[in-house]
């Protein structure tokens, strides 16, 4: 896979701490805005990057690489990934996937329609820890409580109460707890339990935006309690009860470091199947080959995952009344 990089945000800086490792995802373009030009300078001298953009345009027709990884904030999401598409790029668009179901729908449609691969980069459905689990999840017998918390005070927190709104905490470029956090939350839960049958979100508001929320989402026969939070903080904890045994973890998520997988009246088992690595290398592994190999099931199934979570994840803003200045866009 020949890559081309859009955006030079600190997510850009953690893709270079391991993607030099895969041997099957070359590096040949990187863009960024006019203002980022000494920040593209640095990385394109640091890794050897011969093609560089300050216009995303002109980053386009460039055909050094046929894949582009979407790096830029949330609410410029939706029309980069559906501009690569309309050039013929396939696109690992970071998470969250869109501001809304409505345009993931949209870039589902336009990458079907040019038999083109789009995917959410998400690493926590990619973590081996996160693989294992979905082999012992149905051993728990009948799911009765999911507990999830991913909490941690943002040093942006501070600014945002001094009246310095950045894009995490902006309204308008669809920020807040939600979709910031909470989405690792609902990528882990409806990967392993699909879409659930209610969602209702009651978050904290601060300057229109979710500072924290508590998300509940409701299953047939259990329900999903889901924390997240950027204006306080406290210990991870996240578990799967069911009435022959639980899996849990003092782990965040999106890194889900290790687990611990323990039947009634048992030993527990403890795993810990990262064994040090990158928590973005997994993903990426399965994207070079998604793409190299061209298997259109497997970027389908993903994808249809990423749809499901736009799903709650809509809902949920809708439940507890933020509206972001795209859900008033057209496509």
């Amino acid at each position: 896979m020949k890559l081309g990089i859009v955006g030079t945000g600190l997510i850009v800086d953690t893709l270079f701490q391991f993607i030099e490792e895969i041997d099957n995802i070359e590096i040949t373009a990187l863009c960024g805005t006019v203002h980022s030009k000494d920040k593209i300078e640095l990385l394109s001298t640091s890794h050897n990057i011969s093609n560089t953009f300050t216009d995303y345009n002109q980053f386009l027709k460039s055909d050094s690489f046929d894949t582009v990884y979407v790096a830029v904030p949330n609410y410029l999401h939706y029309q980069f990934s559906k501009q690569a598409l309309l050039a013929n790029k396939n696109v690992i668009c970071e998470k969250p996937f869109t501001t809304n179901y409505k345009q993931a729908a949209n870039l589902a449609k336009i990458a079907q329609e040019k038999k083109l691969i789009i995917v959410e980069a998400i690493s926590s459905i990619h973590n081996p820890n996160f693989i294992k689990i979905k082999e012992l999840v149905n051993n728990l017998g009948d799911i009765k409580i999911v507990t999830l918390n991913y909490t941690q005070y943002s040093s942006r927190y501070d600014a945002f109460m001094q009246g310095n709104i950045l894009p995490a905490f902006d309204v308008n470029k669809s920020g807040g707890a939600l979709m910031d956090l909470n989405v690792y939350n609902i990528h882990f839960v409806t990967e392993l339990f699909g879409n659930c049958q209610k969602v209702a979100y009651y978050p904290n508001i601060e300057r229109n935006i979710d500072t924290s929320g508590i998300l509940i989402m409701e299953y047939p026969s259990f329900k999903v309690v889901s924390i997240a939070a950027k204006d306080c903080a406290s210990p991870f904890t996240n578990s799967i009860q069911g009435n022959k045994g639980a899996i849990y973890t003092n782990s965040p998520l999106y890194t889900l470091t290790d687990f611990t997988y323990q039947l009634n009246k048992q030993q527990p088992m403890h795993y810990d199947l990262t064994q040090g690595m990158h928590r973005m290398k997994p993903e990426f592994i399965d994207f070079a080959s998604i793409i190299d190999n061209k298997d259109f099931q497997q970027a389908q199934q993903l994808l249809n995952h990423s749809l499901v979570v736009m799903d709650v994840l809509t809902k949920a803003r809708e439940s507890g009344n933020i509206v972001f200045a795209d859900d008033k866009t057209e496509l």
